[in-house]
């Protein structure tokens, strides 16, 4: 275990690792980096198991079986995403026993469902019951129709990953679904104790979206704001997420045994060449939350990442003046929320015809290596 993945999780951040494959599940390398880079979590999506699939065979003999039942596309890629997420919940799984809120593991709804709430229940209830492990997390997108969604599987007894969050005002939504969900629950007798939640706001596609305008004004001020809105937007995000919980709703629930939807920070690994490679890490390290990261920047913070107390708590009104000069110089924020959802929206359901595209060329090549 590393000092500085260590020190990370002593303060408070839950290491999980953005991605999953069938060959880090069967070579034990998820398991080691469990015993050896402090993971406790995985998230995964269709682009990751897209990548999977395609890279070598140990897909192979499960997907010509498929086949050869007479399987179609979508019924593949639900077998084999989540067989994937159950053995990984299994990895997991003492680390779910043995902490409060991690050993989890997310798996995303059909993304084309994006925009339709009883679609999305019906998915989310199909992979809970698919999957069979108390310490998955199903994946629903922050969409307007997937605020409803999220409340009518929490009530379920769902545990869920709120993901594609990224104002403020739409996470306060979020967590509004997430409590109404937890008091359907409450009613229907459920023990609120074993649902868990995360919100995942996303971090790098703000500054991605918000540079690109601030380099278009082109203004010494407007260059001067580059590379600060992601880290104070999540500033003002975990702001919003001590303000409810400091509610007497919020209270009443706890009291009866419910579990804090924690923020997770995702899209942490840079895209901007000239900054730090681990800025997404360092700036937003605060107790309670969790950063999921690609491989690529979990090992960079293990090599030169450092922990520099807590960066989130308290820099509200900091996080909200960087929001005021960035209107001042012209950017118009909810024009940016607009555009990243609408753009994330696409790029979900982008990737979903990704892996389908992935999945039917694997059952082509199984098919003609068979003769059939």
């Amino acid at each position: 275990m590393t000092d500085r993945l260590k020190a990370l999780a002593d303060a408070g951040v839950s290491i999980w690792l953005d991605d999953l494959s069938r060959e880090r599940l069967e070579t034990g390398n998820l398991a080691d980096l469990v015993a050896t880079r402090s993971v406790v979590g995985v998230t995964t999506n269709p682009t990751i198991f897209a990548g999977a699939i395609s890279d070598g065979e140990r897909y192979d003999a499960q997907v010509r079986g498929l086949v050869s039942d007479g399987k179609g596309v979508d019924e593949v890629i639900f077998a084999l995403t989540t067989d994937d997420v159950r053995a990984a919940c299994d990895v997991l799984a003492p680390v779910a026993a043995s902490t409060a809120d991690d050993g989890r593991v997310s798996i995303e709804v059909e993304p084309t469902l994006a925009n339709d709430t009883e679609a999305t229940i019906a998915s989310a209830k199909a992979l809970w019951a698919a999957v069979d492990r108390p310490n998955a997390l199903i994946k629903i997108p922050a969409t307007l129709e997937g605020l409803p969604a999220i409340t009518s599987v929490v009530g379920a007894g769902i545990s869920v990953n709120v993901t594609l969050i990224f104002s403020t005002e739409r996470y306060e939504a979020v967590m509004d679904a997430y409590l109404a969900g937890l008091e359907q629950a409450q009613k229907a007798g459920i023990d609120l104790s074993t649902i868990r939640s995360v919100a995942s706001f996303f971090v790098s596609r703000v500054d991605s979206e918000i540079d690109g305008r601030l380099e278009k004004i082109g203004t010494d001020e407007a260059l001067a704001l580059r590379g600060q809105a992601a880290v104070a937007n999540a500033r003002l995000a975990y702001a919003a997420f001590e303000s409810v919980h400091r509610t007497e709703r919020w209270a009443r629930l706890a009291e009866a045994g419910a579990n804090a939807q924690r923020p997770l920070w995702a899209s942490t690994g840079v895209k901007n060449p000239d900054y730090p490679d681990t800025l997404y890490v360092t700036d937003l390290v605060v107790a309670d939350t969790v950063n999921t990261m690609p491989e690529k920047t979990l090992q960079a913070f293990a090599d030169h990442g450092e922990v520099e107390g807590d960066k989130v708590s308290g820099q509200g009104e900091a996080a909200r003046a960087v929001f005021d000069r960035l209107e001042a110089v012209g950017v118009d924020l909810d024009d940016v929320f607009l555009a990243l959802e609408s753009e994330g929206v696409d790029k979900f359901k982008a990737s979903w015809t990704e892996l389908v595209a992935t999945v039917e060329a694997q059952m082509a090549a199984v098919t003609d290596r068979t003769g059939d």
